[in-house]
């Protein structure tokens, strides 16, 4: 995610921390001063292990987790792909609010023992309207009891939060994907509502915040859904261009800015003697310049990582494997030679097309 930096990497997951942050940060030290940073850093660990949970639940179904993102608003893992089946998602959803749980459950006890019932209880009990003596404060227990605001809060049925996929996993069974889709959606935009309202109301603006987060999100989160429902009948053979270029690995980066302005091509298969060694996007291309010149060669830059799919693999196909190579374009192949390149641009417009009738 763009104005985020890598803060550490747990099993391969890169875990980053966005910029704005540190405004967070820099609110709750105005706010509370030294303990206010003491509980964010203390929420945002149980967010991380809360993201974790979720990638290593979706690491036992082969689902690859790239990096995990921490935002003022709370964690955001980036998935190479969508859970193909219920039981999946519910399990992948699930698993976050239950370390967080798990969390209350382990340390209750041994909290109860070096703080002492009172103190441990007075967060629990100020969150309901019930609580005594305001000298009961202890920083540690508002820490492990805000694990479970972060479980219910996430538990919520509606998306981006867990529970709108849960939701979601389980009319999955009782109806298509996407009219379950469309109702996790529409709850998830009516909570978004609810939170502006108390925002509004209460004088909150961090609840504006969320609120608006919330309605972006779950609006997001319908559309791709929309976009692979209608693409699902194509395959890239309705698309595919009738022509295309290629470059060599020894051809300068020179070569392919030449190519781009005049054949307004932008991502190109590497092949030499009749066989795809490598494929450059414009993404790789931009960067080779700015870390290389254009006098750089395409093999310098090229990504050997990407497959070619065929001229029978259905669009929505193609779409995860798009986001599962974290890339912009794919080569195209028949019958074992390279005759095309598909892009994600290519998708949409097939998806504006089709939705416009």
């Amino acid at each position: 995610m763009r104005g985020s930096f890598r803060l550490i990497t747990v099993f391969g997951i890169d875990i980053e921390i966005h910029v704005t942050f540190f405004l967070l940060l820099m609110l709750f030290f105005l706010l509370l001063g030294p303990r206010g940073l003491m509980l964010i850093v203390g929420v945002f660990f149980f967010v991380t292990i809360h993201e974790l949970c979720h990638s290593f639940a979706a690491l036992h179904f082969g689902i690859k987790v790239k990096t995990i993102t921490l935002l003022p608003i709370g964690g955001v893992a980036s998935m190479s792909e969508i859970p193909s089946k219920p039981y999946q998602e519910l399990v992948i959803a699930l698993a976050g609010p239950f370390s967080n749980i798990l969390v209350l459950i382990i340390f209750y006890l041994p909290l109860q023992l070096m703080l002492g019932h009172e103190k441990l209880m007075y967060p629990l009990m100020a969150m309901i309207g019930r609580a005594g003596s305001a000298g009961q404060f202890s920083i540690i227990a508002y820490i492990y009891w805000l694990n479970l605001v972060l479980a219910g809060f996430n538990l919520l049925p509606a998306f981006p939060m867990d529970g709108g996929r849960v939701l979601r996993a389980i009319l999955s069974y009782c109806m298509s994907y996407k009219k379950a889709t469309d109702i996790a959606v529409r709850m998830g935009h009516v909570f978004a509502l609810f939170f502006a309202y108390l925002g509004i109301v209460h004088g909150q603006i961090f609840l504006l915040v969320i609120a608006i987060f919330i309605y972006m999100s779950a609006s997001s989160e319908g559309l791709q859904v929309n976009v692979r429902e209608t693409i699902k009948n194509y395959t890239v053979k309705n698309i595919l261009a009738g022509d295309f270029v290629h470059i060599s690995p020894d051809a300068p980066l020179s070569k392919i800015l030449e190519l781009a302005f005049r054949t307004r091509q932008e991502d190109y298969p590497v092949i030499e003697d009749g066989y795809l060694r490598g494929f450059v996007t414009r993404k790789e291309l931009l960067q080779g310049i700015h870390a290389k010149g254009k006098e750089a060669r395409v093999s310098e830059v090229m990504r050997t990582d990407i497959p070619a799919v065929t001229v029978t693999t259905g669009l929505h196909e193609v779409q995860k494997l798009l986001q599962k190579y974290d890339t912009s374009a794919m080569p195209v192949k028949r019958a074992g030679s390279i005759v095309g390149v598909v892009t994600i641009d290519d998708i949409n417009r097939v998806y504006l097309m089709i939705s416009e009738k």
